[in-house]
């Protein structure tokens, strides 16, 4: 990881569009899409990254690893927060 860490926005934003695999236990894993990676709203400090799962297994709030060719290991509690036509979104928000 970069000395800034692996929790900044800026270290998410160029991987918008790209696949992560999102780890259900040691040996199940899900394609997960990061579809938005965007400030907190106004002056407040953080951001929150919107991941874009398949449409099932509809996973509940939970601490899911997630891995990326570009980032070591990454353990986030993700939260669904929407249903589309191609899958459901969890969000991760960093304060």
């Amino acid at each position: 990881m970069s000395e800034a860490g692996p929790f900044t926005l800026a270290r998410f934003e160029p991987l918008v569009g790209t696949r992560f695999m999102l780890w259900l236990d040691d040996e199940t894993g899900l394609p997960a899409q990061l579809v938005e990676a965007r400030a907190a709203p106004g002056s407040r400090p953080g951001f929150s990254l919107t991941f874009e799962g398949p449409p099932e297994p509809a996973l509940p709030q939970h601490i899911y690893r997630l891995q990326h060719p570009q980032l070591d290991a990454l353990d986030l509690f993700l939260v669904p927060v929407a249903r589309s036509a191609a899958g459901l979104h969890y969000e991760a928000v960093f304060g």
